[in-house]
């Protein structure tokens, strides 16, 4: 038996592959990892969807209709107290007034001030038990 044929060698192919899986597997620990603390502590993002449901609910057309304001608490999740208000030239608000330890989430929105009338606007959201 010749001295090469007893090495042991590997497939670049098979060395990429095995780096590829090794990869996936500790983006999926370190992901889990990161929902399992987030879990466990209690802190979660609410403010982000909640402002994506209440920008929904005030959204026809692409444009905020502010009388629409008071209706958009009901996408608040049960279990929480949530605040929407959205200024542009005035302010429109809904809900108790938020504490300082209020999750929140706030961005820019075109607002229906009028026929033919839209300004660029504030909406912000805050969510809290």
């Amino acid at each position: 038996m010749s001295r090469s044929s007893a090495r042991a060698a590997t497939e670049p192919l098979a060395a990429l592959v095995a780096v590829v899986a090794v990869s996936a597997g500790l983006a999926l620990y370190a992901g889990a990892l990161d929902e399992g603390l987030a879990a466990a502590t209690g802190e979660r993002d609410v403010a982000g969807p909640t402002a994506d449901a209440v920008e929904r609910r005030l959204t026809t057309g692409g444009v905020v209709d502010p009388a629409r304001v008071s209706d958009s608490l009901s996408a608040i999740p049960s279990g929480y107290e949530g605040n929407v208000t959205l200024r542009a030239e005035r302010q429109w608000s809904a809900g108790p007034t938020p504490p300082a330890s209020a999750d929140t989430d706030e961005r820019t929105v075109s607002v229906a001030l009028g026929p033919a009338t839209v300004r660029r606007g504030r909406l912000r959201v805050a969510v809290w038990r």
